[in-house]
């Protein structure tokens, strides 16, 4: 059967059967894959320790008729072993793992910048140079940029009008201006936002130096977001803890 080489992160596991599982992975050149990865839940499988969520690797597939079959894989980095014990840490990884999915509707649709995106936000979080929850809004930002959905910040989303402004509407877009505040739109704080450009930008200068308030303040806006584009909740979104926001601020 024809064999091919990728890539790829993974996103999550499903049971199949007795032994096999079904492995998700986003790959630099194929997209988003789903898998079989047979016998891996024996005691005596070689590989099934380097399928486990978050790990990178580099897989060997052979096409299948439904679902392409793992046939090698070699772990490049083991994200999830450094994961799995810091309860915010892996929730917060998940809830990456989870919007790189649902941001994948094709399956086997190049997505080369948003699976490096996702590496780097793991790899993040492996280092822990910066607040688990801060990566994740940076990661949630930027991948909705590349999507098409980055919210407005510096301009109105309805009229385009440059500058700072103080109201801010998901189904509008994001910030808009007094003329086209629509009803019910939020009045974020100054800070918020601009910690949301921040995030956007790669400022960690900035973003580090923010207060908690400002921090849960502007997850909820890029939560809000991000959900009302997906049209559905994130399941993993609510379960990361936020109640040390902020603990490395000084």
């Amino acid at each position: 059967m024809p064999l091919y080489r990728d890539i790829g992160v993974v996103l999550r596991v499903q049971q199949l059967g007795e032994a096999d599982r079904i492995i998700t992975l986003l790959t630099r050149r194929h997209g988003r894959i789903r898998a079989v990865a047979k016998g891996v839940r024996k005691t005596k499988s070689r590989i099934g320790g380097r399928l486990e969520p978050f790990s990178h690797v580099d897989v060997q597939f052979y096409e299948g008729r439904s679902l392409d079959v793992v046939s090698q894989v070699e772990t490049l980095d083991p994200f999830g072993k450094y994961l799995v014990d810091d309860y915010t840490r892996y929730t917060t990884a998940s809830a990456i793992a989870e919007t790189a999915e649902r941001l994948t509707a094709e399956e086997r649709e190049p997505a080369l910048r948003l699976h490096l995106l996702t590496v780097g936000a793991l790899r993040a979080l492996t280092v822990g140079e910066h607040d688990a929850p801060l990566v994740l809004d940076a990661y949630l930002l930027r991948a909705m940029s590349y999507a098409g959905w980055a919210p407005a910040l510096m301009e109105c989303a309805v009229c385009g009008l440059r500058g700072a402004h103080r109201a801010f509407s998901v189904q509008a877009g994001g910030c808009v201006c007094g003329n086209c505040r629509p009803p019910g739109s939020a009045s974020p704080s100054t800070e918020a936002l601009e910690l949301m450009v921040a995030l956007l930008d790669g400022d960690w200068n900035h973003a580090g130096r923010t207060e908690p308030p400002t921090r849960r303040e502007a997850s909820g806006l890029v939560a809000a977001h991000l959900q009302w584009h997906l049209e559905r909740g994130l399941r993993s979104l609510p379960l990361v803890d936020r109640t040390n926001v902020g603990e490395n601020f000084r």
